[in-house]
């Protein structure tokens, strides 16, 4: 069992979809879900082209070798793919690599993400935060800043990353939970489901149980 960003990302929203992810259950349809990942791919091409445009060809990369990360000599390193002993991979959008600061100091390592929307929140850090953790496994040092570019004009926010751990290795720990368990979990429709793939099949299933969560607003406890 490999614990991807897809896996982590879909657990995040909701525990039904990321177990839907990984069985390979066929998605039902949903345009506006097929928007937005419309939307992240282009936006993640065209800010990339943007990145490199703007450095010499010879200080960038693209998929360079994991076994490279601590020896090449590239300023930034596109579509990065990372993976740990601990059943977590990733692919990273970007990595920037910053030289020594001092005699005895070490290269840092900033992931990138890039993400569509003028108006971040927490969901879209936590992604950043589970690239870092992985980096930083395979890499054996901290890596406790990162950068989400976004929005119309690239704005780039930078993250604290370190301080998401905590909760980067709950979330991935619940992820590997339910993917061993060979039961999915209960069915609960939720403010996600307008945006999922999994939308059709999700909403008939609660109507042929009739279930509580189709009451939109009801909380845990309420159907409780």
């Amino acid at each position: 069992m490999r614990i991807t960003p897809s896996l982590f990302q879909a657990y995040i929203k909701c525990p039904t979809k990321c177990w839907l992810k990984f069985t390979g259950e066929p998605a039902t349809g949903n345009a506006y879900a097929d928007w937005v990942n419309t939307k992240n791919e282009s936006y993640r091409t065209a800010a990339i082209e943007r990145m490199r445009s703007e450095f010499p060809q010879e200080e960038w990369a693209v998929a360079p070798a994991q076994e490279s990360l601590t020896t090449s000599l590239w300023r930034l390193g596109f579509d990065v793919f990372v993976a740990t002993s601990q059943n977590l991979e990733t692919r990273l959008d970007a990595v920037e690599r910053v030289p020594p600061e001092g005699r005895g100091k070490s290269t840092r390592f900033i992931p990138i993400r890039f993400v569509y929307t003028n108006k971040l929140n927490k969901d879209d850090k936590l992604p950043l935060a589970f690239d870092a953790s992985v980096l930083s496994e395979m890499l054996r040092r901290e890596v406790s800043v990162g950068k989400i570019i976004h929005g119309d004009d690239h704005s780039t926010l930078n993250v604290k990353t370190s301080s998401l751990t905590g909760e980067v290795r709950r979330q991935v720990d619940k992820t590997a939970a339910l993917l061993s368990n060979p039961t999915p979990p209960d069915l609960v429709l939720n403010r996600h489901c307008a945006e999922c793939e999994f939308q059709t099949r999700c909403r008939q299933k609660a109507i042929e149980k009739d279930d509580l969560s189709l009451l939109a607003g009801m909380s845990e406890k309420d159907r409780n």
